[in-house]
């Protein structure tokens, strides 16, 4: 049984149909990505994914149906979002936005428990834990939502375009963190990502959305040498 499975989701905002009932699914202990172009429909999966968009059809995570929860209660679950544009609190310092992660499992000692765990993927953050989060730079923030996700010791994190905007030698950087998660606690993983050569050198298996529909799918390999992928997405 997957962790995560999504059968015929489809989403709306408003009157505009963003999902045309998307499948997919996610193995405990995978990382797994989510390509297309911009519009496609990545960010709203992952919304459905979490509660934050109306939709119908049905989500599972590890065996039951979620999809008739609020955000809250998914992430209690142990679903970790990591938003497009971060979703900091800038005026806070380093160390109160980490310690937000903490909350979301609503347990006093989360905190205690896990930052040293977490430090030790971002060693840097203890050194910068009174500064503002809003100073930081962009690598750096993004290092931190990641962080901050981390601390409720999730079974499944989802990163929404985690590249957008940062240099290429920070990018190996966070990737080369996230595969680590993996190697080493077996954190299952949906990345949406623009970037495809990255995000298939990261993951086993992808997803190719166009329109709102899952268009290809099939293990990174096998993407790879998909000719439609290679010309829209890998660039050769």
């Amino acid at each position: 049984m997957p962790l995560l499975e999504l059968r015929n989701v489809e989403a709306r905002y408003g009157p505009i149909r963003a999902l045309h009932g998307v499948s997919l699914a996610v193995n405990e202990g995978e990382v797994v990505s989510l390509l297309g172009a911009n519009g496609a429909g990545k960010t709203t999966t992952l919304r459905a994914i979490s509660g934050a968009v109306r939709k119908s059809g049905d989500v599972t995570f590890d065996g039951r149906s979620i999809a008739k929860r609020a955000p809250e209660s998914v992430a209690r679950l142990g679903v970790a979002h990591v938003p497009e544009g971060r979703g900091l609190f800038g005026e806070l310092t380093v160390w109160d936005n980490l310690r937000m992660g903490a909350y979301v499992r609503g347990e006093r000692k989360t905190f205690k428990q896990e930052a040293p765990r977490v430090l030790g993927y971002f060693p840097w953050l203890e050194a910068r834990k009174h500064q503002q989060a809003g100073t930081l730079s962009g690598g750096e923030q993004q290092m931190l939502s990641l962080a901050r996700a981390l601390v409720s010791r999730p079974r499944l994190l989802m990163l929404d375009e985690p590249s957008l905007g940062l240099a290429p030698t920070v990018v190996q950087e966070l990737f080369a963190i996230v595969r680590q998660l993996n190697a080493d606690e077996g954190l299952s993983v949906l990345v949406v990502e623009q970037n495809a050569n990255i995000a298939l050198e990261a993951s086993a298996r992808a997803y190719v959305l166009e329109v709102g529909k899952v268009a290809v799918e099939g293990t990174s390999d096998e993407l790879r040498r998909h000719e439609g992928v290679r010309r829209s997405y890998l660039g050769y």
